[in-house]
């Protein structure tokens, strides 16, 4: 089976973590880049569902409300991750950005701007971003991955396992991984996997509160 073709960007495009970050980043319990992992990295399929885990986000921008991937379940969701010195952010990904939202302004489709810090911090502030969004005309909720100050790489590029910017990843209905790819891929293909994860029926959810559930584990009700 021929694989998903990714627009190799030159490497001025595509920021790539340097391995010095590389080598000492956490992680966290999802790793998409990992052997053994089924993904879609690099336009490669997923065999296996795995379930995204949550923003960590320190600011909002476009958005009246935080947003959280729990709180869009029912939705598909397009997350994107880029800097705003991120050359191929600017000349490919952000561009394709706003190609997808006029496409699917129709469907409930959500899209998510991602700003994953990780190198000229200081130039690169929610001042500077807000901006930036501003110039470039960017509408959709843009959120400010969160820096816990024990890496120079913001926490959710750290528990989603992004490798540099621009990445993207494509939530299904029910929060399950579909995709997730570094650099910018061919806008036709782009446009049918989205379109696919829309044709998804919306889960059924379960009757049972989430009340006992906490850290992915969840307690058998007490009945009375």
């Amino acid at each position: 089976m021929k694989h998903a073709p990714v627009r190799r960007l030159p490497s001025t495009n595509r920021h790539i973590l340097p391995s010095r970050l590389i080598e000492r980043k956490n992680m966290g319990s999802f790793t998409p880049d990992a052997p053994n992992k089924a993904t879609a990295t690099e336009g490669r399929a997923t065999p296996k569902a795995h379930i995204v885990p949550e923003l960590a986000v320190s600011e909002w921008f476009n958005t009246a409300v935080p947003l959280t991937l729990a709180g869009l379940r029912d939705r598909p969701v397009f997350l994107h991750s880029f800097q705003l010195l991120c050359p191929g952010c600017v000349s490919d990904a952000l561009p394709q950005v706003k190609r997808i939202e006029k496409l699917f302004s129709h469907t409930d489709l959500q899209v998510i701007g991602l700003h994953t810090v990780f190198e000229h911090h200081a130039a690169m502030s929610p001042v500077t971003l807000r901006a930036f969004l501003h110039e470039y005309g960017i509408t959709s909720p843009v959120g400010v991955d969160m820096a816990d100050g024990t890496s120079d790489i913001p926490v959710t590029m750290r528990r989603f396992g992004l490798r540099g910017t621009p990445s993207s990843v494509l939530i299904g209905r029910g929060g399950t991984l579909l995709h997730h790819a570094f650099g910018v891929e061919e806008d036709m293909i782009v446009g049918a996997r989205i379109a696919m994860a829309l044709a998804t029926p919306i889960p059924a959810h379960n009757d049972r509160s989430e009340a006992g559930c906490a850290d992915g584990r969840c307690d058998i009700p007490t009945t009375t």
